[in-house]
């Protein structure tokens, strides 16, 4: 079997909402489950958080998420970057609009000294996003 890298996102109490949105960009297969279901906490109130969740998309594009448990440390920020790339324009450059659209554009969808188009954004979630087009050779 191939190994695979998955990245793994934590959020603070909006993880379903975050990979919600990330199906609306990615589509696919989108599957949650609680704290509650794994019974991974005697806290009641994070019953309904999300223990787990993956978002399987149909160009092989996979990642996972959770929520961070009260009594772990939540430290939001910029120690992780999800990078995407390829040289499907159409399909990369529309990741990259629905991504920033109520994000922040770090950097603009542009040609790149290294020949590619690139472009980085922060999503609305938090999360910031590298997307690298192939330049034609």
């Amino acid at each position: 079997m191939q190994s695979n890298l998955n990245p793994y996102l934590g959020f603070k109490d909006n993880a379903r909402q975050a990979m919600e949105f990330y199906q609306t960009v990615f589509g696919g297969k989108l599957e949650f489950n609680t704290f509650k279901e794994f019974s991974a906490s005697k806290d009641s109130a994070e019953d309904d958080k999300i223990m787990h969740s993956v978002l399987h998309a149909d160009n092989g594009i996979t990642f996972m998420a959770a929520d961070t448990p009260n009594s772990m440390d939540y430290k939001p920020g910029s120690a992780i970057s999800m990078s995407l790339s390829g040289d499907d324009e159409a399909e990369l450059s529309g990741y990259y609009d629905k991504l920033s659209s109520n994000g922040t554009v770090i950097e603009p969808m542009k040609k790149a000294p290294w020949g590619d188009t690139f472009g980085m954004c922060t999503d609305s979630f938090g999360i910031l996003w590298m997307v690298n087009i192939t330049g034609k050779k």
